[in-house]
């Protein structure tokens, strides 16, 4: 099955929507087997809608479209899907007696743009919206001919999705992907798989994976999807098998031997697989031990507990923190000695590692963490330039160590890359990982 995203809506294209219903629709697509060919997004007028569709049949056999399903003037989107496939709108009793139930509900009269919502091409299956009132839609064509389209080839299909993305989600785990499930030919033979990776940029994790990237097995490939978190190493296998359980065995069997082949080489950066986040591994590897942690936190401004505290059940190994900017802060509340200020600075490998020591003992943590810096754009210094953060690390049994740094020039990137930094010296010293070549830096 080859697949083709059309995104309809000016609003997206002017910038005041960000598109994350593509992104979510290519994962999810892919993850079934389907191959994505493409992707696209159009304004709110017929013209730009049926060429969408026009180019995207010209690459996929199935088209999913997102928006433009509303009961304003410029939602569109039905109509011309109806043109473009030769048959007209007709009102659907069903829809329109649970619009009509919502608003006698709610004490409402229907308004009449309203009702437009129950039109429905001829023909066309709906797709259940749990959460909204306008339904997705799903047409498979059975013959040759059949569409608006002069070069038809018949068997072609179109899954129409509200634009929402709660909505367009719901209607297609509900109903619109496993359609397509039924429907699709090819699917399980491809296959994808993502390592997580962190503490090593891009062009360094390419260098350490050169040689099992240039000797791959027929099938498999490996694309680098750099982020502020680390490198996702996105796997895929492609096998060759006819039928659907050996095909999808096939695959997978190449995702494992390019998978161990990796780990081999990187094992030491990779955090976790799939959706897997930082904070989450960290996380659950202080409670598989029973260890607790406590941070102390300036040039991240609490970023760092924010995320330690985004997954639910945290409170069982996260003690607390303390955000301390000022040097005052870090005197009074975590016991810096104004010394230590004094003779090597606020952002110092020897402040971070007292900042650490004095979080772990005010909170009786397991671990302290701490983070130092200059997150910019000003403040910087020829010895201390903008983008250098020190992370202290107060561990049991082991005292406190402390690694400086440098990252970037943008003070929101620096803080999201500081806090990284800080949970990846969490895990390393967890695991008992003493190699410190994690600091990263921008690739030249």
């Amino acid at each position: 099955m080859q697949a083709h995203l059309l995104t309809i809506g000016d609003e997206i294209l002017i910038g005041q929507t960000t598109d994350s219903n593509a992104a979510w629709l290519g994962e999810q697509l892919a993850l079934m087997g389907a191959d994505v060919t493409g992707a696209q997004t159009v304004r709110d007028t017929p013209a730009a809608i049926r060429r969408g569709l026009e180019r995207g049949f010209e690459e996929a056999d199935v088209v999913l479209t997102t928006g433009g399903l509303g009961p304003t003037h410029d939602d569109l989107t039905k109509t011309v899907v109806a043109d473009f496939f030769g048959v007209e709108l007709e009102q659907n009793a069903d829809i329109m007696e649970r619009i009509e139930r919502y608003y006698f509900q709610t004490d409402r009269d229907v308004p009449e743009a309203v009702r437009s919502l129950a039109a429905v091409p001829a023909g066309f299956d709906l797709l259940e919206n749990p959460v909204g009132t306008a339904p997705g839609l799903f047409y498979e064509e059975t013959s040759a001919g059949s569409t608006g389209s002069d070069d038809s080839q018949g068997g072609r299909m179109v899954v129409v999705l509200p634009g929402v993305p709660q909505e367009m989600k719901r209607v297609m785990e509900a109903s619109g992907l496993p359609r397509l499930r039924e429907r699709g030919t090819g699917l399980g033979r491809v296959a994808h798989r993502t390592l997580q990776t962190t503490g090593i940029v891009e062009s360094s994790l390419q260098e350490k994976v050169k040689d099992v990237a240039s000797d791959l097995a027929d099938g498999q490939s490996l694309a680098y999807l750099p982020s502020t978190s680390g490198v996702r190493l996105r796997l895929t296998a492609r096998a060759d098998a006819d039928g659907d359980a050996d095909r999808q065995d096939e695959a997978q069997r190449k995702l494992d031997a390019l998978e161990e082949r990796l780990r081999a080489r990187i094992g030491k950066y990779v955090y976790g697989t799939g959706g897997d986040e930082l904070e989450a591994v960290v996380g659950g590897l202080l409670a598989e031990r029973g260890r607790t942690v406590a941070l102390a936190e300036s040039a991240t401004g609490g970023l760092a507990a924010h995320r330690l505290t985004q997954t639910s059940g945290a409170s069982a190994y996260f003690q607390g923190g303390i955000v301390a900017y000022a040097n005052r802060a870090k005197t009074e509340l975590l016991s810096v000695e104004p010394a230590t200020l004094e003779a090597h600075g606020a952002v110092s490998e020897a402040t971070a590692r007292a900042m650490a020591e004095g979080a772990r003992e005010r909170f009786g943590a397991s671990y302290g963490l701490s983070t130092t810096g200059v997150a910019g754009p000003t403040g910087g210094t020829d010895a201390t330039p903008v983008g250098t953060v020190c992370v202290g690390c107060a561990a049991p049994g082991s005292g406190a160590r402390a690694v400086r740094l440098r990252f970037t020039q943008d003070r929101q990137l620096n803080k999201e890359l500081f806090s990284t930094a800080l949970l990846e010296t969490l895990r390393r010293d967890i695991l008992g990982i003493e190699d410190v070549s994690f600091v990263r830096q921008a690739d030249a």
